[in-house]
């Protein structure tokens, strides 16, 4: 495993990290770039490395009967991927799929563990973000039961901007409804909606976010409340 020092922490959860730590970490890290729709494991697997993205986002995502998919959340640089290690379990518990290319820094399973029990400062943070990921998958479960599919696409987009840092990104109708559970017309009716008053524009699967605040207003409430928790818990 090659030794980087220098690698900038651009991950909020390592960039929150004691200076000592964090540089211990990233010695075992490995920058990569993600490439777009590029499964990193599958629900099932041995989790062979952890992730943390710093401009790319991962979606988890579970299979339903072998044949329908549900996105249950997103990774960006927020957060890591591979949660489950620090619970001794090594199994992946979800699709992993690259939704947003970029560049992320990548450790193998092993050499995580081992900073892991060197770290009590590490250990404290991912117990924090595991709390938020716990609520995050609560609050998306309730999300598609209880919420319309123009108000869970508004937050869906929400969340994408949030972790590609950008106004524009590329994103198909098919992709769009593979990740929120959902026919494609449904998908199709949602976005025209949003279209029509005029917060996003959408052409050739390259969506524009024109009204961050009118998109906000549009979305159901669990885009706050996610966002909230991440502020109260993690700052």
């Amino acid at each position: 495993m090659p030794s980087n020092p220098a690698v900038p922490a651009t991950n909020r959860l390592l960039a929150a990290l004691p200076r000592k730590d964090r540089d211990r970490l990233l010695a075992h890290c490995e920058p990569i770039e993600l490439i777009f729709a590029e499964e990193l494991y599958r629900a099932g697997d041995l989790i062979p490395h952890v992730y943390f993205p710093t401009g790319s986002c991962i979606s988890l995502v579970m299979p339903i009967d072998g044949n329908a998919h549900l996105e249950l959340g997103l990774i960006g640089d927020e957060g890591m991927l591979g949660l489950t290690l620090m619970l001794e379990v090594e199994v992946a518990p979800c699709h992993a799929v690259v939704q947003g290319a970029g560049p992320a820094l990548r450790l193998t399973a092993a050499a995580f563990l081992h900073e892991l029990a060197q770290s009590p400062a590490l250990q404290r943070e991912l117990k924090r973000y595991l709390y938020v990921s716990m609520s995050q998958l609560a609050q998306t479960a309730g999300c598609t039961r209880f919420h319309v599919v123009e108000a869970r696409l508004a937050r869906w987009l929400l969340m994408t901007q949030d972790r590609a840092h950008s106004d524009t990104f590329n994103v198909t109708q098919v992709f769009m409804a593979y990740m929120l559970g959902v026919r494609r017309v449904g998908i199709t009716k949602a976005a025209n909606g949003l279209q029509k008053l005029q917060l996003i524009s959408y052409h050739r699967g390259e969506i524009t976010i024109l009204d961050r605040v009118g998109l906000e207003a549009a979305a159901c409430g669990c885009y706050r409340a996610g966002t909230e928790t991440y502020a109260r818990i993690l700052g």
